[in-house]
């Protein structure tokens, strides 16, 4: 069980490698998804989470990065190093010397690929120091008729998505939200100024908290509010960011 100071670490560790990972279909706010990226494994290959897939690399080499054959190989999406935060309680800087930096290497390069819906297998290369290769963490692959090459292989579980736990009929907006009991849960966004309190969700059943709005056609981007943090719509997988650069989930009204 995580004590305060790991909780400072990761909150901390995550607000890093959030300035520095670029946000697609996959939640990359999340919890789950830095202790996944905080716990990868440096030598057992490509790691799928939800729908994306994290592809690594030691950090000892000088650049890394990854082709797809999606893309014709066209294009080469080169991996970051994952910094973590460095506690100053675990590691104390002697009096009279310098206090050790905020971050330090975790030894792993890494890039997330967002998967697109119906993909089950994704063939690539990796490019290390400048030598296409295939990844030798990874003993999946596929030779390449066309071209003799060998090129690494993913294959991709078949998850079904949960459905959303509502519809949009024609100029509403409905919103859903499952929680406690007997809480207060409002929604904001783009169409009330992202104003917190002015719409409150209404419970029923118990635990579900819903809200209608009419609205006219347009894109509408939304957060829900509960206990003073804000929260995306799990059930609703279309991402956006917002002026201010924050993540909300993004709705289309027809």
């Amino acid at each position: 069980m995580k004590g305060p100071r790991d909780a400072v670490r990761l909150l901390s560790t995550a607000f890093f490698i959030l300035l520095t990972l670029p946000l697609r279909g996959l939640d990359s706010e999340s919890p789950e998804f830095y202790d996944r990226l905080l716990t990868l494994p440096g030598t057992s290959g490509p790691q799928i989470f939800e729908d994306a897939v994290i592809f690594t690399a030691p950090s000892s080499h000088r650049r890394a990065g990854v082709a797809l054959a999606a893309e014709g190989f066209a294009r080469v999406h080169w991996m970051r190093k994952l910094m973590v935060s460095q506690d100053p309680q675990d590691a104390p800087s002697p009096g009279g010397k310098q206090a050790p930096a905020p971050y330090k290497d975790s030894g792993l390069l890494f890039f997330v690929y967002q998967a697109p819906e119906g993909e089950q297998e994704i063939e690539y290369r990796l490019i290390i120091d400048g030598l296409w290769t295939t990844d030798p963490a990874n003993p999946q692959s596929r030779r390449d008729r066309a071209t003799g090459l060998t090129n690494s292989l993913v294959i991709l579980p078949q998850v079904k998505k949960e459905p959303a736990l509502h519809e949009n009929p024609k100029g509403v907006l409905q919103f859903s939200f499952k929680g406690p009991p007997g809480e207060t849960v409002t929604v904001a966004g783009s169409f009330n100024g992202w104003d917190p309190f002015m719409y409150e969700l209404r419970e029923y059943p118990e635990g579900i908290y819903t809200l209608s709005l009419p609205l006219p056609p347009g894109t509408y981007q939304y957060l829900f509010f509960h206990r003073g943090e804000r929260f995306l719509d799990p059930y609703n997988f279309r991402r956006a960011y917002t002026r201010e650069g924050d993540a909300a989930s993004e709705v289309v009204i027809e």
